[in-house]
């Protein structure tokens, strides 16, 4: 029996498939078929962290709605595990396995934007690069990743926070419909007038319930072009800073968008960063911008006007696909120096100059919405905070894992809120943690939709 016709199931054990059953399953796909040794394999199992090294026995690059269906019967039937791949991005490597099934959507890229309706039908391989270009043309938006090359599909089953969502809130709250397949192989259409359980559930319960083939946002004007403000002190002043910078965004128009971060300048100097956005008129912005001008002296000052689609690639270099990755995340309530004051500390020890600590600022319309309206249940926390190594060198992995788990440590005990995106391998415990109260009610549409947990490498929500 050839190597490559072994499989992993959902039980662990390796299982060798007929012959026969693999041909009939290739013949009935639309779509690319590699296995172990074919051509641009090793390309294609390549995801987001380049950490993660897996080896999948198929990776499937789905052209249809139909390819969709026939991977999951198929995975169904020999129960074999299976991995569903958008962007990539997931920084636990849940898009992809070993010896299993990779659904890679990538090929699904057919795009409508309907700027009369302020409307955009995508397909779940896009980016949000290719989201935001399409929309752009016409003005408009929505909220997206502060990372253009994130597939959309990942991010907005989530939730999807980015720049826009202190004015106009998450990505899911502009989700209007989307076209799911569940482990039924049933097509549906989850919205607010069709299967109102599974719309609930996908908006914030990640991958669990299935696999998202078209999403249908609603948009709002945005851009052009934008107002970026940096501004940067010196991490040792963080403590006192970003409180203070805490408070002045609290009396500023939701029009301001805010993310705090510790990075680390090209000539090697550690600095406390604040990134401030505004999408209103030139006199609006500037009447907000001004009291963050008396936070002190910051040793990096600077006010452009750039393309919205430039705002939403800046950070593309920093965490760019290949890079060795690994993080902690959580909400918090206040930027609480006995919180930051250790991870600055900490920060001034990172042994990777590329790593980062973001502290994204939420409120404003995210907490418009009930907590029970979605399945993403943390709405009134204001602020969600992650602590990124990023590194190139293998012979490196241990210094920076240590790092980020020393570093975390220190810190005094957090809210039990986590964004479900931002999570790695962290146990069950962490996954509820991601859901709160919500998390009940998703076991229960798990056990309807997924009984036998096919979709289970996602931040797994286990059927009732």
């Amino acid at each position: 029996m050839s190597h490559r016709n072994m499989f992993r199931t959902w039980h662990g054990e390796e299982r060798a498939l007929d012959p026969s059953a693999l041909k009939a399953f290739r013949m009935a796909l639309q779509g690319n078929v590699r296995t172990p040794g074919d051509a641009g394999y090793d390309e294609a199992r390549a995801v987001w962290n380049g950490t993660i090294d897996r080896h999948p026995a198929l990776i499937v690059s789905a052209q249809t709605i139909e390819d969709v269906q026939q991977v999951i019967a198929f995975a169904q039937q020999h129960e074999i595990v299976l991995a569903v791949r958008g962007g990539g991005h997931s920084f636990a490597g849940h898009s992809t396995c070993d010896g299993g099934i990779v659904l890679d959507l990538a090929p699904m890229r057919h795009l409508r934007v309907d700027p009369a309706r302020r409307l955009a039908m995508a397909s779940p391989g896009l980016r949000w690069a290719d989201l935001d270009a399409a929309t752009q043309q016409h003005g408009l938006a929505v909220t997206g990743g502060q990372i253009s090359h994130t597939g959309i599909a990942g991010l907005t089953l989530g939730g999807g926070m980015g720049w826009l969502a202190r004015q106009v809130g998450l990505t899911i709250d502009h989700l209007v419909s989307a076209d799911i397949v569940t482990a039924d192989g049933t097509l549906r259409r989850a919205a607010p007038d069709a299967d109102v359980d599974l719309y609930w559930a996908i908006r914030g319960g990640g991958g669990n319930f299935g696999v998202a083939t078209s999403f249908t946002y609603r948009l709002h004007p945005v851009g052009p072009e934008v107002s970026v403000y940096q501004l940067a002190f010196p991490v040792e002043v963080a403590a006192q800073v970003f409180p203070e910078a805490e408070k002045l965004l609290e009396a500023s128009p939701p029009s301001l968008s805010a993310t705090f971060a510790f990075l680390t300048t090209p000539e090697g100097m550690p600095v406390a960063a604040l990134t401030l956005v505004s999408t209103a008129s030139s006199e609006l912005t500037a009447q907000s911008f001004a009291p963050f001008h008396g936070l002190g002296t910051p040793v990096f000052e600077e006010t452009v006007r750039v393309p919205y689609t430039a705002l939403q690639r800046m950070l593309d270099q920093v965490a760019a696909p290949g890079l060795r990755y690994y993080g902690r995340g959580n909400f918090l309530d206040t930027l609480d120096p006995l919180v930051i004051e250790p991870l600055a500390t900490a920060y001034a020890e990172a042994p990777s100059p590329q790593s980062l600590v973001l502290f994204v600022r939420l409120s404003g319309a995210v907490t418009a919405i009930p907590m029970e309206a979605t399945a993403f249940a943390h709405r009134n926390r204001p602020w969600a905070v992650t602590a990124l190594a990023i590194w190139r060198d293998p012979t490196d992995d241990d210094a920076n894992r240590t790092w980020i788990e020393r570093a975390w440590s220190a810190l005094p005990a957090l809210p039990k809120a986590v964004y479900v995106n931002e999570l790695g391998d962290e146990g069950n415990e962490r996954v509820r943690a991601a859901y709160g109260p919500n998390y009940e009610r998703l076991s229960q549409l798990k056990r309807r939709y997924d009984p036998n947990n096919l979709f289970r490498l996602n931040q797994n929500i286990r059927p009732a």
